[in-house]
């Protein structure tokens, strides 16, 4: 490894970026394992009724206690410093299309806590929810 790849790497790992050789460390990352695919991943799932209510079930059983019932991050183990838990913020829309929020419910990161829920839920149910996730943010 050359010494601007070990200054590099050193450098994110500071930052709290985790890279890999399918993660990217782009600012917007902040501590969060994102795929490089991660703006551009399309979410397979039907944003329907069923969808919806499937969603709203697996939030309410992994999601609430931290997001809030509503998603507004006030839920009672919520971060007090966490601004970043509001999941109804327009104005994280545009950081946030579904492939990034699939992934960081998939790896969750260490600071700001947030699990990563890729041991305990399916593909299908991680799209579900970020299908339901999406579906809370307010409209500009």
């Amino acid at each position: 490894m050359s010494a601007a790849a070990v200054i590099a790497f050193g450098a994110a790992t500071i930052a709290g970026v985790e890279l890999s050789s399918t993660a990217t460390a782009t600012p917007q990352a902040r501590g969060w394992t994102l795929g490089a695919d991660a703006e551009t991943k399309q979410n397979p799932v039907t944003p329907d009724e069923k969808t919806l209510a499937a969603g709203r079930a697996i939030f309410k059983q992994k999601c609430q206690r931290c997001h809030g019932p509503g998603g507004l991050g006030d839920g009672p183990d919520a971060d007090p410093d966490g601004e970043d838990m509001d999941l109804t913020n327009p104005k994280r829309a545009e950081r946030n299309p579904d492939g990034v929020v699939f992934y960081k419910v998939s790896n969750g990161r260490r600071s700001p806590k947030m699990p990563a829920f890729k041991e305990e839920l399916n593909e299908q149910q991680i799209w579900t929810v970020v299908t339901y996730v999406q579906s809370l943010r307010k409209k500009p």
